[in-house]
């Protein structure tokens, strides 16, 4: 069975970290890309950070402060978030595409239940 599950959200104060996983299953993540995105109420699904066996990309409110890796062996994909601010409270999820970062939310294929991160004092 395919799936994805994220987890490591949480509450964390201006300026923390946090690091979310997205558990793969039912499939070899080295033939997908895997996004993150997020989402706030009242607003669409916001893709921050993707990742493939060749690439990453990340959108400009993110850059320098989250990075994005994959461990192939434990078929998990991390998001490391640094220097967090109030407006990076979120739904976060994981989701996944065959091999390419491009596109918006509708073109990946399968998505996590989401982990709530947030950033407040």
């Amino acid at each position: 069975q395919v799936q994805l599950v994220e987890s490591g959200g949480g509450l964390v104060q201006p300026g923390g970290s946090l690091r979310l996983s997205c558990a793969a299953s039912g499939f070899t993540l080295r033939y997908y890309a895997i996004a993150w995105f997020r989402q706030v109420p009242g607003k669409e699904r916001e893709k921050i950070s993707c990742a493939n066996d060749d690439s990453t990309e990340y959108l400009d409110s993110v850059k320098g402060r989250f990075t994005i890796s994959r461990d192939t062996a434990k078929n998990t994909v991390y998001l490391q978030m640094d220097n967090l601010k109030p407006e990076d409270t979120a739904v976060y999820y994981c989701a996944r595409q065959v091999r390419l970062c491009s596109g918006d939310a509708s073109d990946f294929i399968t998505w996590g239940p989401g982990t709530q991160v947030t950033v407040s004092l």
